[in-house]
């Protein structure tokens, strides 16, 4: 098989608009992502870092954001289509997407990780157009999604990369602060379970296997593909 040279080597690329705009070479996983799409709807995905995951959201984002431009010429292409075509329903629908990404960040205390979900609960509100909410976190992410769905009149799709970080960050040096994590992140993810009715796709990322970590406890409808 040539090589095709006029492809640049994406080394470090992690976003899939940038991958495709600046004509980098892309190995084509969208028969995963599309039997992802249509398959179960809450997932679970742990890979070490630099594994491709923060790509793969990316890619996931730009599938469910509509933007068919971007997948000219790779398998989703035509097979979107045809499952509009046979389910005789719209191809490329533009769903509200929420996209976290704990990754950047170092979080030193829980006020540090409120602020930081906070800041994105706030620039969802703002992408939206919805109303400024307050409250604890859970309630006002409860509050993002509902008002979504009552204003789009289409479910919600959630990605999250690197759900982890904080406890990374915390584990075997300040068990104290990391049960306090946990305790925070397990109260925001369980609105995936309670919300189950406006969510049509959610997808999380991270290094650490959730089977050991606590804080998905009561997300029964989370299926963990990390063996896949």
């Amino acid at each position: 098989m040539d090589f095709d040279f006029s492809r640049k080597i994406p080394i470090g690329v992690q976003s899939f608009e940038v991958m495709r705009n600046d004509k980098f070479l892309y190995v084509d996983k969208t028969p995963f992502l599309f039997k992802l799409a249509h398959s179960n709807r809450v997932y679970f995905l742990s890979r070490p870092r630099r594994f491709g995951k923060s790509l793969f959201l990316s890619t996931l984002k730009a599938y469910f954001l509509g933007q068919k431009e971007l997948f000219k010429g790779l398998y989703i292409e035509k097979a979107e289509e045809k499952r509009a075509e046979i389910e005789k329903t719209e191809a490329w629908v533009e769903y509200p997407v929420l996209y976290m990404d704990f990754n950047t960040k170092y979080y030193k205390d829980t006020e540090a990780l409120l602020t930081i979900i906070n800041l994105h609960l706030d620039d969802w509100e703002k992408l939206y157009n919805l109303s400024k909410t307050s409250g604890e976190i859970e309630d006002r992410f409860k509050a993002v999604i509902s008002a979504l769905y009552q204003k789009t009149g289409k479910q919600v799709v959630i990605l999250v990369d690197e759900y982890d970080k904080p406890l990374l960050q915390t584990m075997g040096i300040n068990e104290a602060l990391n049960e306090e994590f946990r305790n925070t992140l397990k109260a925001f993810y369980s609105v995936t379970k309670t919300c189950d009715q406006y969510i049509r796709f959610a997808f999380l990322t991270g290094v650490t296997k959730f089977s050991k970590v606590s804080i998905f406890s009561d997300l029964n409808n989370l299926q963990d593909i990390s063996m896949l």
